[in-house]
């Protein structure tokens, strides 16, 4: 190390914003926002996926999230990451073989793990985990949870949040990984909804599954009924039911269709 330059701790960018004040990190948040919903309004039907950055390619984690995207972006949807590697790199992956759609990575500053991923067409480096959040979440049509650490549980909690608050409408969840997943929803079942934390309603907002065909199966069925709700609303003129129902119409066979 040169005289005279201290070492930066992976605390000094923690401790220097706190310093920076206020405002400052107003403004920074306001940018993410803005550059957020600029670069990814006009997305067509998007499928978000959300997963460990730790499997390798050889994972069958890694194997089954390249696949589902690969099928998902044969059926016209773009596919939204955390754009970093292991889960995120293969849902990227899948969406980056089918020019037709977009595969989105929304990066996040961290010391180690989350560099960008290849296999990105559409990328955006955020500062905040909040602001990066709303994007993951806001244009999607439905979230995919593969198995994964701290960061995927809090996404996938906070996605359960909002459908069963719904501050979304429509919006599928489902949880690929049996083996892994299933103590948790046995705890969700057993000791959340046994000891009346949440409604006996709220355990269907959980579709816990390795059938990757039902997925896509599900995800088909759930945006027609959400570009009939967006009609029904008087959003059929709307910039995102256009790019929804235009970008759709030759996978879903939706043009014509007795619902719309």
């Amino acid at each position: 190390m040169p005289r005279g330059r201290k070492k930066e701790y992976q605390s000094s960018r923690y401790v220097k914003d706190i310093k920076s004040g206020d405002v400052w990190s107003v403004f920074k948040i306001i940018a993410d926002f803005v550059q957020g919903f600029d670069e990814l309004g006009d997305l067509g039907p998007s499928v978000t996926i959300f997963g460990s950055a730790r499997t390798d390619e050889n994972h069958p984690y890694y194997k089954q999230a390249l696949q589902l995207s690969d099928m998902l972006g044969a059926h016209g949807y773009n596919i939204i990451t955390g754009g970093g590697p292991g889960i995120m790199e293969a849902a990227n992956r899948g969406a980056f073989n089918h020019e037709e759609v977009e595969s989105i990575g929304l990066n996040i500053e961290l010391p180690s793990e989350q560099q960008p991923n290849p296999y990105i067409t559409k990328g955006r480096s955020f500062d905040y985990f909040f602001s990066r959040k709303v994007m993951l979440v806001k244009y999607s049509m439905a979230y995919v949870i593969f198995p994964g650490g701290f960061g995927t549980l809090d996404e996938m909690f906070e996605a359960l949040t909002l459908i069963q608050t719904k501050k979304v409408w429509g919006v599928r969840l489902f949880v690929v990984g049996t083996e892994f997943y299933t103590p948790l929803v046995a705890f969700i079942r057993d000791k959340m909804l046994g000891e009346g934390m949440i409604d006996p309603d709220d355990m269907r907002f959980i579709n816990l599954t390795d059938d990757l065909d039902y997925v896509v199966e599900e995800i088909e069925k759930s945006l027609v009924s959400q570009l009939a709700m967006m009609k029904k609303e008087g959003l059929a003129n709307t910039k995102y039911y256009q790019a929804l129902s235009t970008h759709t119409a030759g996978h879903c066979g939706l043009e014509g269709s007795s619902s719309l």
